[in-house]
């Protein structure tokens, strides 16, 4: 069952776990991994879920369905990450340099599956914000090991030029006449 947003959502910071989550009414919270040195100050107390979060999460949710084929929970799961990255995340400088070049042009939108490849891994991103030449994605993969001292968790997000998404490989069938 998909969760529709309703007036009393909050976002809040959750000082016992260290991270942003957002308070589905009495007595239900959903706590994101984003820690307060990625958010915004706004972030960092109470704050209403608005009209335009919850237009932002039911698009989502929309691409979401039409993209990748997972239960309707995950789906609410990535909805309200990516919502919170949308609009509570301080803005990022792409870090491209930690993934290989991809040899095909994509075109990246909201709600996109790509893979990112770095030192011999391939992992599955999800596009929560795109411009002209970088996109904000989100980790789908359970983890990505960026060099001998940074690890990129599942649901993290970080900025990757567009020459960095590689397409998903198509399982196409060819029809002979």
């Amino acid at each position: 069952m998909l969760l529709m947003p309703k007036r009393d959502w909050q976002w809040r910071y959750d000082d016992s776990h260290g991270v942003l989550s957002v308070s589905l009414g009495a007595e239900m919270e959903f706590l994101t991994p984003y820690k307060s040195k990625l958010l915004i100050p706004d972030a960092l107390s109470e704050l209403e879920f608005s009209v335009e979060h919850a237009k932002f999460y039911i698009d989502f949710v929309e691409l979401l369905t039409k993209s990748i084929n997972i239960s309707d929970a995950a789906k609410v799961q990535l909805a309200l990450n990516g919502t919170a990255a949308y609009f509570l995340l301080k803005p990022q400088m792409p870090k491209s340099w930690f993934f290989d070049t991809s040899s095909m042009c994509v075109y990246s939108e909201i709600g996109k599956v790509f893979q990112l490849r770095c030192q011999g891994n391939s992992v599955q991103v999800l596009v929560v914000e795109t411009s002209i030449q970088a996109s904000l994605v989100m980790l789908l993969s359970k983890e990505l090991a960026l060099n001998s001292t940074k690890t990129l968790m599942q649901f993290e997000c970080i900025k990757v030029m567009h020459d960095r998404l590689h397409p998903l490989k198509m399982n196409r069938a060819i029809a002979a006449a």
